[in-house]
């Protein structure tokens, strides 16, 4: 995962900030203060909203991808008119959907996960689900993905940054239902850096991605 994640999940507890954010992560650190900073980058302008990949039409040899009722995943910024670009969002936001239906069990088998992670990335989000299953935790809400600029390196490698609107998101007890609605702050927002690799079958996983919590790019 990352340096500014919290250990909330020592406590077996979760916040509001934490739940969303690092649902969605997986990098190569470890856990630590959720106050530490990580070297992040520049985002790009606000594009209009555009609809996430639909998880009725996940694509041949894809898996598909199913999210709970109560959780909604908003990807702005889907379309730049550059067919590669538009397919490393495309598959960096059903990663972060992936991830998210892991955690929720709509993909008991993780096979979304597997399909769109690779490397520390892929071993940090099995064991971030990992420690909400044993925390008996899932995720609730809404969480707003915008600001999504790819720089393209080759051919078969991409940079992705993005922020993260979490101020709608939640966790929530499995067994209650509780939902742990905290209040929003500045750190509500994130600020991402992630890097994608294109495989063989031509799907662009996810292999390092960083974060900023609270980042200045980010505010609304």
């Amino acid at each position: 995962m990352n340096r500014r994640r919290p250990t909330l999940l020592a406590a077996l507890t979760l916040t509001t900030a934490a739940a969303l954010t690092l649902s969605a992560c997986g990098s190569d650190d470890g856990p630590s203060g959720d106050n530490d900073k990580i070297a992040g980058a520049d985002t790009g302008g606000e594009k209009s909203a555009s609809p996430s990949p639909s998880a009725e039409s996940p694509g041949e040899g894809r898996p598909k991808i199913e999210l709970p009722s109560d959780l909604k995943l908003v990807f702005e910024g889907g379309e730049t008119g550059d067919p590669v670009k538009d397919a490393v969002l495309a598959d960096s936001a059903e990663r972060m959907r992936a991830v998210d239906a892991a955690i929720a069990g709509t993909d008991r088998d993780k096979e979304a996960l597997g399909f769109y992670n690779t490397g520390k990335a892929r071993e940090a989000a099995v064991s971030w689900v990992g420690q909400f299953e044993k925390a008996g935790a899932t995720v609730t809400g809404e969480v707003r993905y915008f600001d999504r600029k790819v720089t393209l390196e080759g051919g078969t490698s991409a940079v992705l940054t993005f922020c993260a609107d979490e101020s709608k998101g939640f966790s929530k007890d499995k067994k209650t239902g509780d939902v742990d609605r905290t209040p929003v702050t500045k750190n509500s927002y994130v600020l991402y850096n992630t890097r994608l690799d294109k495989n063989a079958a031509g799907v662009w996983q996810t292999s390092q991605i960083i974060s900023t919590r609270g980042a200045a790019q980010c505010q609304p």
